[in-house]
């Protein structure tokens, strides 16, 4: 069922049920009205016949039982019937022939009665020493109320239908921005991820176009993620393969210490294009959607303690933590915790000459903690830092992948962290700042 058909058969069955309710009510009032007119036609009828008797230059009483006075004489409307009684009873005047025909049962004011198998509606006034009851039949007053009842009808109908054809051309119109969108999408190529621009949107109908655009940019990052992870994949990984085959090739040629030497060089560059293929790996884990929560809580101190001990050169590396460092939770995943904290130490032992140390310090602040990563190296220029985070970019004669800092600026952005950098002479400073657990501080 479409959305047009759906809005129009509710809207129109609460019009049809309101208009019903209206129209009874008001049917309803204007039959009692009628009758309440009818009963004062009636009224009005017996005072202006009592009104005729009095301008008679003999009063009725004296010409005798049975004297018939026409309707007009008694000026009595088409439809009505009347008579005029004595006190006794006695017919004195009528405007209808037959003569067995007795309108005045006795009682006074509106009545309804039976005669000759008809219900008649009378109504009798005493004047005087007469009475005299008019009266018409129910019959007649059936039959004007319909032709009344039906003729206010007509209106209250023409007007539910034209009311009910002009919904419905209404919530075409109203639901046009929703066709418009619809053919936006469908004149789009399969490959487009801009966003749409459509004109005179409804209020109603901006968030949707806006969560739209929304998914066609995560659709584009995405799609802009795979091509740079394929491109980068396809740059990086080509430099090693084309050294480890040169190395096979060598020592498949030679013997001795030189085809030992080729083996090494072809162990180490397959050891580089696996530490690469783990860092693009994990880079696009980051950028990506996939979830690293595992429900596991860590702390400041064993996030230091564990990144430590994943670069494999603990001895070079001196850890600083308050005894609080120990009590605090991570509001992150671990995983990327400690994958930031390492990354950070493996390039500060790469950029520090021999066996100089490098230095972790943790500060415990309201809300965050700040992990100081400090190197002993030769820095780097002002002109430099800006590209630290970029993908694949080196300082010199670097030997690392040139994805570190990019993977610790993706968990920074993933993370709500925030990462600073300060280059001085005695070496490289970076302040990483993770959340920290609400309930923790």
């Amino acid at each position: 069922m479409s959305l047009r058909l759906r809005l129009s058969l509710i809207l129109g069955t609460a019009f049809v049920l309101i208009w019903a309710l209206a129209a009874a009510w008001m049917l309803r009032d204007l039959r009692q009205q009628m009758m309440f007119s009818l009963d004062q036609r009636l009224v009005a009828s017996a005072r202006m016949v009592a009104g005729l008797i009095d301008q008679l230059p003999q009063p009725l009483t004296s010409k005798g039982e049975g004297t018939h006075l026409s309707a007009d004489q008694l000026s009595v409307p088409d439809g009505m019937a009347c008579q005029v009684t004595s006190l006794r009873g006695e017919i004195l005047a009528r405007s209808h022939q037959n003569a067995d025909q007795h309108l005045d049962d006795g009682r006074g004011g509106f009545h309804d009665q039976m005669i000759d198998g008809a219900r008649w509606r009378s109504f009798t006034f005493a004047h005087g020493d007469i009475r005299i009851t008019t009266a018409d039949r129910h019959l007649e007053r059936e039959a004007l109320n319909r032709s009344i009842l039906l003729a206010a009808s007509a209106p209250v109908l023409v007007a539910l239908l034209g009311s009910l054809g002009l919904l419905w051309v209404g919530i075409g119109k109203g639901l046009a921005p929703l066709n418009w969108m619809r053919d936006a999408l469908r004149r789009r190529s399969p490959d487009s991820v801009e966003p749409l621009q459509i004109k005179a949107v409804p209020s109603e109908l901006q968030p949707l176009l806006d969560t739209q655009n929304q998914l066609f940019l995560r659709i584009g990052q995405t799609i802009e993620r795979e091509r740079r992870l394929t491109g980068d994949a396809a740059h990086e990984l080509r430099s090693p393969l084309t050294a480890i085959k040169t190395h096979l090739q060598v020592a498949r040629m030679t013997d001795g210490s030189v085809r030992e030497q080729a083996l090494e060089h072809a162990e180490q560059g397959a050891d580089r294009l696996h530490r690469t293929l783990e860092q693009l790996l994990l880079l696009a884990r980051v950028e990506g959607s996939l979830s690293f929560d595992d429900g596991v809580q860590c702390s400041a101190e064993q996030a230091a303690r564990q990144a430590i001990q994943d670069t494999g050169d603990n001895r070079r590396i001196f850890l600083q933590a308050p005894q609080r460092a120990g009590e605090v939770q991570l509001d992150m995943p671990a995983g990327l915790a400690v994958a930031a904290l390492r990354n950070l130490l493996d390039n500060a032992l790469r950029h520090s000459t021999g066996e100089t140390p490098v230095e972790l310090e943790v500060h415990v602040e309201e809300g965050r903690v700040g992990f100081l990563v400090r190197d002993h190296g030769p820095g780097i220029p002002e002109q430099h830092l800006q590209h630290l985070t970029q993908r694949f970019w080196r300082n010199g004669q670097s030997e690392g992948s040139g994805l570190g800092l990019a993977i610790v600026q993706a968990i920074v952005q993933r993370c709500a962290c925030s990462l600073h950098f300060d280059s001085r002479p005695d070496g490289l400073r970076v302040l990483l700042q993770m959340p920290l657990r609400v309930e923790a501080v």
